[in-house]
C-alpha cells in the first residue's frame, strides 16, 4: 500500500466583489423575462433565478488567521490564506482551518522515568497548524491527533530520562 502525504497547494480564488456585480445582472434579467410575460421569456427568467440561486454558495470570506480549503467533488483544489471574500464554484466545500496558535494542558499522567520510579507528570503544549492539507486529509481528526501524541511524547520521554538524577 503505498503512503501518500498531502501538502497544501495555495490557490487563489475569483473576487467575491466581481460576481457580487453579476448578481444583480441575474435578478434584473429574471425580473425582465417575467414581465415580458412570453413563453420564452419566462423560461429565460426562471432560468436567471436558478442561476442566482446556484451561485449564492459560492461565495466565502476567509477571516484573519484562518484558511479556507477547497474541496470539488472529494478532489482537492487548494488552500485559500489570505484573508478577503471570494467566490469559487458553488460546490465546492470550503471547510475552516484555524491557522492561530493553540494550547492543550494535558491530564497528569503516571509514568515510570528511567529508573523505575513512578511520577506524575503533565504538560503544555502550544501547536499550530502549518499545512492545512495534512491537517484535515492525512488524520481523522487533527485537534484529538495533537492530544494523544502529545500524551505519547510525555510518556516516551518522561520514560528515557531519570525523575531524580544524583550525580
Amino acid at each position: 500500500m503505498e503512503n501518500l502525504v498531502s501538502r497544501e497547494q495555495a490557490i487563489r480564488p475569483m473576487s467575491g466583489f466581481q460576481m457580487l456585480l453579476f448578481q444583480p445582472l441575474l435578478l434584473g434579467g429574471a425580473i425582465v423575462g417575467f414581465i415580458t410575460k412570453t413563453p420564452v421569456g419566462i423560461i429565460a427568467g426562471v432560468a436567471a433565478v436558478i442561476a442566482f440561486v446556484l451561485v449564492m454558495p459560492g461565495f466565502f470570506i476567509v477571516d484573519p488567521n484562518r484558511a479556507r480549503v477547497l474541496v470539488l467533488f472529494g478532489s482537492y483544489r487548494g488552500t485559500v490564506r489570505p484573508t478577503g471574500f471570494y467566490w469559487t464554484n458553488p460546490f465546492t466545500l470550503k471547510p475552516r482551518v484555524s491557522l492561530r496558535a493553540n494550547n492543550f494542558n494535558s491530564e497528569k499522567l503516571k509514568v515510570n522515568d528511567l529508573l523505575g520510579n513512578p511520577i506524575e507528570i503533565a504538560a503544555i503544549v502550544v501547536w499550530q497548524v502549518h499545512d492545512t492539507a495534512q491537517a484535515l486529509f492525512d488524520v481523522e481528526k487533527y485537534v484529538n491527533f495533537v492530544e494523544v501524541q502529545s500524551e505519547a511524547a510525555v510518556r516516551l520521554v518522561t520514560s528515557r530520562h531519570p525523575y531524580d538524577d544524583n550525580q
